[in-house]
């Protein structure tokens, strides 16, 4: 918690005078009623006492005016607010890998459902976009506001991919491989990192992933290849970009990897006032320790 007008707190210097003065006070109470009568007789001229409950409305005002205080200091807390105007570009692999069923029920199946949870999750102001790619990035969907044409192009995800379009605000990366032609993508990441787009990848599968291709030289039949996710290389690609790497291994985690994310991209850091809710809470101390005195002693303090 931070506050606007910190100097107001200095006012907190002056209660430990004010609770020397209440505690003097009292004993000085104390000194005249044993001079007034001896301390023998008291129960006989004062058989009931309040004890305890004689300081309890004081220390509920006391209370109350310290939570003033600190709300004329204009207590201010950070909280998460949604980002106006940012945009997110989505960008999925599509490549024959994706196939493999070790992800329910298969990698890109999973993929695109956690997409749909990332979409339903970031406010309606986040503008947000739909790239595939395999050797080559392909535009589904450019960045926009309208959330039910990003679903649709998250519908088209398939292993394809040719095109472009412009760079977005922030990228999240779902793979499972290693490149294996075309630009090192690390290069291409510390250029992200240098126009302020950090990517967030996503590694998707287990070491046991496999899927059945053909067989190459005409052999005939099929094959099958074992298709391990690279969390290293996208690791790497998060750093050089000031991202942020994330891995899963089943559909659920994938879920709620995107949801997370949703969140992250979706909203900002920013301080807010809470004057308001102290100076609520110092009214309804009042309110208490005047209905407790009401009550006790049929006045207020």
């Amino acid at each position: 918690m931070t506050f606007a007008s910190p100097l107001v707190l200095l006012v907190f210097l002056l209660v430990p005078v004010a609770i020397a003065r209440y505690v003097a006070g009292e004993r000085a109470r104390g000194r005249r009623a044993r001079e007034f009568a001896n301390p023998r007789l008291m129960p006989s001229l004062a058989p009931v006492r309040p004890g305890w409950r004689r300081h309890l409305p004081l220390a509920l005002y006391a209370l109350a005016l310290a939570v003033l205080i600190v709300a004329a200091a204009r207590p201010r807390t950070t909280v998460a607010v949604p980002v106006e105007n940012a945009t997110v570009m989505l960008l999925t692999d599509v490549s024959g890998s994706m196939q493999a069923t070790d992800v329910h029920p298969t990698r890109l199946i999973a993929a695109r459902q956690a997409a749909l949870t990332f979409v339903g999750r970031v406010p309606r102001g986040v503008r947000i976009g739909v790239m595939a790619f395999n050797q080559h990035p392909r535009t589904l969907q450019p960045p926009t506001a309208d959330h039910n044409a990003a679903r649709t192009a998250l519908g088209q995800l398939a292993s394809s991919g040719v095109g472009g379009k412009r760079p977005p605000a922030a990228i999240v990366l779902l793979s499972d491989g290693k490149s294996t032609s075309g630009e090192d993508p690390r290069a291409l990441a510390t250029r992200a990192a240098r126009d302020n787009i950090p990517i967030y990848t996503v590694a998707l599968g287990t070491p046991a992933g496999t899927i059945r291709v053909p067989r190459t030289g005409g052999a005939g039949g099929y094959e099958t290849r074992s298709v391990p996710p690279d969390p290293t290389t996208l690791t790497q690609i998060a750093g050089a970009s000031r991202g942020q790497a994330y891995t899963a291994e089943d559909s659920e985690a994938l879920s709620t990897v995107y949801h997370r994310l949703g969140h992250q991209l979706g909203t900002r850091k920013a301080p807010r006032e809470i004057t308001a809710g102290f100076v609520g809470g110092a009214v309804a101390l009042l309110a208490i320790a005047g209905a407790l005195s009401l009550r006790w002693f049929g006045r207020l303090p």
